[in-house]
């Protein structure tokens, strides 16, 4: 019996080996995935194999976000992204060297193949009913509120003088600008605002450069990474630390069984509050967009950045002078820097953050975001983020159809069994501080014991 299986396995080797000799075209799974180093890349979209060696570095999303599916199945990244795929596909021809075998299967590693199935008929339905049109008076509108609140805080300070009172009321308007800024170029740089992606490039440079100060292509680069795998180490950007924080269950118990310990981690959740919230945006994200258009020498990011500060610097200086300017600034990106920080790391932070997993791409995302439960308010201060889970799975989606897809997002959901979570935004607040703790007490225990 032994001598007999294996010569059924031998033969299926041999059967493998003619078919492959006698059509080169096609691939098998263990050949592709194997063609996932820096300078040899392979991936699969819709069972096609493409080498994107030489492409990859030309990405208009960065280099980086397309290497992560290297000798990978990416069709549902790919769909994902790009919400013109017909005129995606003319790039993609002259990198197709052939096709999967007829007995591979389409979905690779640990995907089921029912999940995906099922979010491919998901968002066929959602297509159908038009959730991916946007509705141009919301953005708009907008734009607009945007304009409106920062034109009242320079009016206030203007008019009425430069006391405490109101220069305080004029940076609380300025950050709440900015943080609407924010979220309106996020439309933008996902290419869900307008039809023609180039006319949202347009505008995502015009809001994020020139209303913000910030690069857009810094911005893509980091942020695709982000979605396409989100809360994976080494993948997703928003989850390197420099080694100020240990996050999620595993690396604490890397970090403590390795003795690392560049910060007292078991003190993370209360430094925090000094050296998060507040520092982001002014410190960390300021130096790497300097650094980033430099180097890579984005002089029209550069240029629509340095028009917003200089359009600041007319508007506050015969006010403040110089150096009130140059305070006065700080505080509005201190003040943005909190908003943004709790509002961008409740929907994250407190999630499943772990080593590459392979998931499909419903489930990856489901265990890397939640919700915070809908109300004006939240839908407001947050951009529609605390729709992060349906925002996450369709990524090019104006984010005023977010509720109206979430239903069946969660019908989807439990019907595999994928845990759906919604919660207030104090909860949220708060699932942020107790993961930290609850992280830093994990490095603790194994750092002593371990």
């Amino acid at each position: 019996n032994c001598a007999l299986r294996l010569s059924s396995v031998w033969s299926l080797v041999n059967t493998q080996v003619s078919k492959s000799a006698a059509d080169p075209n096609l691939w098998w799974k263990q050949e592709v995935q194997s063609h996932c180093s820096r300078s040899d890349q392979w991936l699969v979209i819709d069972r096609k194999v493409y080498n994107i060696t030489q492409w990859a570095k030309r990405h208009p999303g960065g280099i980086r976000v397309i290497s992560h599916y290297a000798g990978e199945d990416a069709t549902e990244a790919f769909t994902a992204f790009h919400p013109d795929l017909k005129w995606v596909q003319k790039f993609l021809k002259p990198l197709l060297i052939g096709e999967l075998a007829a007995t591979e299967p389409s979905q690779d590693r640990n995907k089921s193949a029912t999940i995906i199935q099922d979010f491919h008929t998901l968002r066929a339905k959602v297509e159908s009913e038009g959730l991916f049109r946007a509705r141009p008076s919301f953005f708009c509108f907008h734009l607009g509120h945007i304009l409106l609140l920062e034109a009242l805080a320079w009016l206030i300070i203007w008019v009425w003088g430069t006391s405490w009172t109101l220069t305080l009321l004029s940076a609380f308007l300025l950050a709440t600008s900015q943080l609407q800024a924010g979220w309106l170029q996020h439309d933008f740089g996902h290419l869900s605002v307008f039809k023609k992606s180039s006319w949202n490039h347009v505008l995502h440079k015009f809001t994020i450069g020139h209303l913000k100060g910030a690069s857009a292509n810094w911005w893509n680069h980091r942020h695709y990474q982000h979605h396409a795998k989100p809360n994976v180490f080494s993948k997703d950007p928003d989850v390197n630390m420099l080694h100020l924080f240990v996050i999620g269950k595993t690396q604490p118990v890397e970090y403590g069984i390795k003795k690392i310990k560049y910060m007292p981690y078991h003190h993370q959740h209360q430094y925090f509050f000094l050296v998060g919230p507040p520092l982001l945006i002014p410190i960390y994200f300021h130096i790497q967009i300097m650094r980033s258009m430099i180097s890579r020498h984005d002089w029209v990011d550069l240029a629509c950045s340095l028009s917003h500060y200089l359009r600041y610097l007319c508007c506050s200086v015969p006010l403040y002078g110089l150096l009130g300017s140059m305070l006065l600034i700080s505080f509005v990106r201190i003040l943005e820097s909190h908003c943004f920080v709790w509002v961008t790391q409740m929907n994250h932070l407190p999630m499943n953050i772990d080593h590459e997993k392979h998931q499909d791409w419903l489930s990856m995302q489901l265990h890397a975001t939640c919700n915070v439960k809908q109300s004006p308010f939240n839908d407001w201060f947050s951009g529609h983020l605390n729709f992060q889970i349906e925002h996450h799975l369709f990524p090019t989606m104006p984010r005023h159809n977010y509720h109206l897809v979430a239903p069946q997002v969660r019908a989807l959901c439990d019907k595999h069994g994928i845990p759906y979570q919604v919660k207030t935004m104090w909860q949220g607040f708060a699932d942020v501080f107790r993961s930290l703790k609850n992280s830093g007490d994990l490095w603790l225990d194994a750092y002593l014991h371990k």
